[in-house]
């Protein structure tokens, strides 16, 4: 890939994990949330805020891990990528913050032209950056959704 192929790929890539494009970003709907609800499960759902906020910072952390590190190992699925605990204020803040520096780490990897965004990682089955990027994009933007509807069902969203 030439040098302004990618660098317009990257361009892009870093647009989609940082902003809304057609959508609200994780950082909007994860914005002001009384601490009284982090933990409150709507009626039906099996998720809390907290639940979906730490979810998707250990998914994003196990790509990150997963891009940039040979050895790495993931969690047991499904049990490893679900808090079983409660957050309040503090943590809370601290996962948000955690997701934020983790998306960082990653976009430098997508940044450093000695990673070729389309050759498969040596240590994968075939995953490319290209590929793990959009992992997290998709990822986090389907858990955001599901982020807005949980606020709306606290009665926490306009």
């Amino acid at each position: 890939m030439d040098k302004h192929t990618r660098a317009t790929l990257v361009k892009e890539l870093t647009a989609l994990l940082e902003q809304g494009q057609a959508h609200v970003t994780f950082e909007e709907a994860t914005a002001d949330v009384p601490a009284a609800l982090l933990n409150q499960r709507p009626d039906g759902l099996p998720y809390s805020l907290w639940e979906l906020a730490e979810h998707v910072r250990i998914a994003q952390w196990d790509i990150l891990e997963f891009s940039r590190d040979a050895r790495h190992e993931s969690p047991q699925w499904p049990e490893g990528y679900w808090p079983a605990d409660h957050a309040d204020a503090a943590r809370w803040q601290a996962t948000l913050q955690q997701i934020k520096e983790d998306r960082t780490q990653f976009l430098a990897l997508l940044q450093d032209p000695a990673h070729d965004l389309l050759a498969p990682l040596p240590h994968g089955t075939g995953q490319t950056l290209l590929r793990e990027a959009l992992l997290i994009a998709d990822h986090t933007a389907y858990h955001t959704g599901q982020i807005i509807l949980v606020r709306r069902l606290l009665n926490d969203w306009d």
